[in-house]
């Protein structure tokens, strides 16, 4: 740009040298910015008015409504790591949101799904440990009070050998159904969620950052329709960040935006 410049006003500019000494500089500066790590990628949007942010963080210290994974069981009983792993976000939400209450989690579950009734039940028999009733997956138990909602959401199906198994269909539907919980419910709050399906759900067919596509494109997809809140926080671990490149998530973040804004002008 400046050499262009100088060609069409020379006396404008210094000498051949320093122009040159000028121009090297400024690419070894434009380099450097763009060899930068990205900590964090956020992209804001227009139609509709909202932003989506994805890094590192500590999920259960985000200032928003969250969204936590549970099997369809709703199983919640992290003694012995048999059930539930007290590594798991659900593990680390009794911890952290119930002081280790787990009666107090239970019984918030059973209000939240009154309405809703369980499919199927198990008998002791069969499975030995944790809860029988089963839900249909995608069924979201809506937790707490605001302005720090939990949305249980179960997206996987727990076996009678307490291992839990979930699809990209299944995720994908409770993803959605995730999305119209929050629209009712979560007057649009901000919301922060971890990548789900990244755990001890068996959603092999999926890498973490095809995980974490697919979380934004259900998102984005769904407040294309209406809005569902004024901003959207994907929280990482940091075995998840080291796999995820955070510049390629910001550039899918910037066509999805342009994308959004196309269609709000057709």
């Amino acid at each position: 740009m400046i050499q262009f410049a100088g060609q069409l006003f020379p006396e404008a500019l210094p000498a051949a040298a320093p122009l040159t000494a000028a121009s090297v500089l400024l690419c070894l500066v434009w380099g450097l910015v763009r060899s930068r790590p990205v900590v964090a990628a956020r992209q804001e949007f227009r139609r509709p008015n909202m932003a989506v942010t994805v890094g590192p963080g500590d999920l259960f210290d985000q200032p928003a409504h969250l969204v936590v994974g549970f099997s369809d069981t709703f199983d919640t009983d992290v003694r012995d790591g048999l059930v539930i792993s007290d590594a798991s976000v659900q593990g680390q939400m009794l911890a952290r949101r119930y002081g280790g209450d787990a009666a107090r989690l239970d019984e918030e579950l059973a209000a939240a799904l009154r309405a809703v009734g369980p499919v199927a039940r198990e008998s002791r028999e069969e499975k030995p440990h944790g809860k029988l009733a089963r839900y249909p997956v995608g069924t979201v138990a809506v937790l707490g009070t605001r302005p720090r909602l939990v949305f249980a959401v179960a997206y996987s199906r727990i076996g009678n050998d307490l291992v839990a198994r979930s699809s990209t269909e299944e995720l994908w539907l409770s993803l959605n159904r995730v999305w119209d919980a929050v629209y009712r419910h979560g007057q649009l709050d901000r919301v922060a969620l971890p990548l789900i399906g990244s755990g001890l759900s068996r959603l092999h067919g999926l890498d973490e950052e095809s995980l974490l596509r697919l979380i934004l494109l259900s998102f984005i997809t769904r407040s294309r329709e209406r809005m569902i809140c004024r901003e959207l926080r994907v929280v990482l671990r940091p075995a998840e960040l080291a796999r995820i490149d955070l510049a390629e998530v910001s550039a899918f973040l910037r066509v999805l935006a342009a994308d959004v804004g196309r269609a709000g002008t057709a």
